[in-house]
Formats: C-alpha cells, sequence, structure tokens
C-alpha cells in the first residue's frame, strides 16, 4: 500500500467513525485539541498526523489507534454505510425523543 492510500485510507476511517458518533469535524477538532482545519486534511488524505495526534484522535473516537488503519472498517458499498448511518440516527433520534418525553412527563 503506498503512502497516499494509507493516507487516504487513514482520512476515510477517520470520517466514518467521527460521522458514526455524531460528531461535526468541530466537535472532533475540539476533543482531539488539533485545528478543524487540520482535521479536514487528514480526512481527505492530504496530511499524516504525527503519533501523539493520531492517540488524540483514537481516544477521541474511542477506539484503539490501530484501528484508524483498518481500511476494511469503513464499507465500500455506499448502500452499507447509508444503511448503518440510517440505523445510528433511528437509534439516536429514539434516544432524544425518549429524554424529552421523560422530562415532559416530570
Amino acid at each position: 500500500m503506498s503512502g497516499q492510500a494509507i493516507k487516504d485510507a487513514l482520512g476515510k476511517t477517520i470520517k466514518f467513525l467521527r460521522f458514526r458518533r455524531g460528531f461535526s469535524q468541530a466537535d472532533l477538532a475540539e476533543k482531539a485539541d488539533i485545528s478543524i482545519t487540520f482535521l479536514s486534511t487528514i480526512e481527505r488524505g492530504i496530511k499524516f498526523p504525527q503519533p501523539d495526534i493520531l492517540s488524540k484522535l483514537a481516544k477521541a473516537l474511542d477506539v484503539e489507534v490501530f484501528e484508524l488503519f483498518k481500511a476494511d472498517f469503513v464499507p465500500s458499498d455506499s448502500k452499507v454505510i447509508m444503511s448503518q448511518l440510517s440505523t445510528d440516527i433511528t437509534k439516536n433520534v429514539s434516544l432524544t425523543i425518549a429524554d424529552v418525553f421523560k422530562q415532559y412527563m416530570n
């Protein structure tokens, strides 16, 4: 795997995990204590972060560092991605509605 392919795979995995966690770039950048601009360049495969930044990103995404390099972690089929995102969104909306309902019932 070439250096560019590694950067691309890392960027796609970070972006996928960020979406799965419901984080905006600003959210993840803040949690990892990096700039949004730098995060954007990582996600687009332009720059490769130093080990300390990789560690911060992994911690913010609640994964191990090695998992950021699992290219097979991100489904290649867009239908699978949309299905997973739909499931995640539905779950989060249901939890939010339940929380609001509880607040108004008390």
